[in-house]
């Protein structure tokens, strides 16, 4: 798809059949992930695939913004991994995390799929249910099936700032 007719189809989808989704769609995922640009490529991140039935439960105890999925995933990011800008000390992890959880968004509406960023969950909860996650910061969390067959944005999808508001030449 047309990279610019893809960014403008793509939305919030609220509306998810429970379904799992198939392991080579989460490989094809998590590759356009690992593909993203990061500052000086330090790769600063993780992805979680939580999908099991206990991983469902433990998602419902963090955030009641599941939308119906039985697929979800959560990315991260270690600040010490990541490279940080000399004159200001500004620490890019969390933006390069931003930019895999975009590149995910945008490969799901690629493949058909559909997701919304998740960003009200208890991440502090979270990490007690898997201390594997305790050294991260939790950025997002993606729940991902298919979008059920009345699925539609919601109307502030298409509340968009003028151009003149959002730009501007120097």
């Amino acid at each position: 798809m047309e990279f610019k007719k893809l960014a403008k189809k793509r939305y919030s989808c609220r509306d998810l059949k429970s379904e799992k989704i198939d392991q080579d769609i989460i490989n094809t995922i998590i590759e356009t992930a690992i593909a993203a640009p990061t500052a000086v490529n330090r790769q600063a991140f993780k992805i979680f695939i939580l999908d099991s039935e206990q991983a469902k439960k433990n998602i419902k105890e963090v955030t009641k913004w599941t939308f119906g999925a039985e697929t979800f995933l959560l990315v991260a990011y270690k600040e010490e991994d990541a490279w940080t800008r000399k004159y200001d000390n500004h620490n890019f992890a969390e933006i390069d995390a931003s930019i895999v959880a975009t590149h995910i968004m945008l490969q799901i509406e690629d493949l058909g799929l559909g997701t919304t960023w998740v960003g009200h969950f208890d991440a502090p909860k979270l990490k007690e249910l898997y201390p594997e996650m305790r050294d991260y910061e939790l950025i997002a969390i993606f729940p991902v099936s298919y979008p059920k067959d009345d699925a539609k944005p919601s109307d502030r999808h298409f509340q968009r700032k003028s151009k003149e508001e959002l730009v501007e030449r120097l």
